[in-house]
């Protein structure tokens, strides 16, 4: 058995910079997507807004799955 102490896990620049990626672009593409719905069936702003809290969402999902992946190992 290995009992030498762990060190945590550090997260480098390259981590972080995909990680902050993934935020940004989760949230503006839901963004993006609301906005063309919206001019397209003209229900402005209902859909800019939900495609925005819908890309929040799916950044905070994607962020835990990867961090918690990340912390795992």
């Amino acid at each position: 058995m290995d009992d030498a102490p762990h060190e945590p896990p550090s997260l480098g620049a390259r981590d972080l910079l995909s990680l902050g990626g993934m935020l940004v672009g989760c949230v503006v593409i839901g963004m993006v997507v609301g906005l063309a719905l919206d001019s397209w069936l003209g229900t402005s702003p209902a859909l800019v807004f939900t495609g925005t809290m819908l890309g929040v969402v799916a950044a905070a999902v994607a962020f835990w799955t990867r961090i918690r992946s990340y912390l795992r190992r």
